[in-house]
């Protein structure tokens, strides 16, 4: 099995990087499985259906997401629904109040199957319910035959890996989300799990991870609010490739980050 994730996927630059890139990817790798987190899909800020469906379109299986899940609300309107969206798993969701949405479950394409995790981190971020109490939940109630896939949507690399090494051999990818920026560390760990700290962010390479740097650099230097604004130069994708034996252990993992040349219509067609 091949499983091809694409980090996080930003805004409108970050689609049209997809979109373009994809078809030459495919060819390339002939990925089973196409996955990537869309939590700042729609202007940099949560998801929503319109452009969930042009993933979809171009070949996506399901997405994860994190922090940012909630940004757009239009997706409480239809998250319930559509089981190729999941949001952290770990979110509290007390019985009188439910969170939307399920943070785990089985994938499929054509007559392959993928159980696949969203889990969030908690340190320097929300604090949620506690990630290592919930995935060893899932993994106790949801005993499955297939290949497991988990999306560490979280800040602080030494929480990535200490999730790593607590998954390592119970869990055939662990790949991180959140920081955008793409880490170095791909490797596989004891019992076949791949791993990565931070797959990276598809969008505008030349921005401060998505938005443009005038903004953000303002902000930093005056401590004082400014919106800040999706960037749009220097596109490019960031994904890994993992290979799985019959089993689900890991063959092999490989990072890809690379600029891409964008059409002018295919720029003036997404908002």
């Amino acid at each position: 099995m091949v499983i091809l994730y694409f980090g996080d996927i930003f805004g409108k630059v970050g689609r049209c990087a997809v979109r373009t890139a994809l078809p030459d990817i495919i060819a390339d790798h002939t990925p089973d499985f196409i996955l990537g987190n869309a939590e700042n899909l729609h202007g940099g800020r949560g998801i929503n259906r319109k452009c969930f469906n042009e993933l979809i379109e171009m070949g996506f299986h399901g997405v994860t997401a994190g922090n940012h899940t909630w940004d757009n609300r239009e997706l409480l309107n239809w998250i319930d629904s559509e089981e190729r969206v999941l949001r952290p798993a770990n979110y509290p969701s007390p019985p009188d109040d439910p969170c939307p949405g399920r943070g785990y479950g089985v994938i499929c394409a054509g007559d392959k199957r993928l159980f696949v995790i969203n889990l969030m981190g908690r340190v320097f971020m929300d604090d949620l319910d506690c990630p290592f109490a919930k995935v060893d939940q899932i993994l106790k109630d949801n005993p499955t035959p297939f290949p497991v896939f988990v999306d560490m949507h979280a800040d602080a690399t030494s929480e990535k890996y200490a999730m790593a090494w607590h998954l390592a051999g119970r869990v055939s990818v662990l790949v991180g989300s959140h920081s955008h920026v793409q880490t170095a560390d791909e490797r596989l760990l004891p019992g076949g799990t791949a791993y990565i700290t931070d797959a990276g962010m598809n969008g505008a390479f030349d921005s401060v991870i998505g938005m443009r740097p005038a903004e953000v650099i303002r902000r930093f230097r005056t401590k004082r609010p400014f919106r800040y604004e999706p960037g749009n130069d220097n596109p490019g994708v960031s994904y890994v490739v993992v290979k799985l034996d019959p089993r689900g252990k890991a063959l092999s993992i490989q990072r890809f980050r690379y600029t891409v040349k964008l059409p002018e219509a295919l720029l003036g067609d997404l908002e």
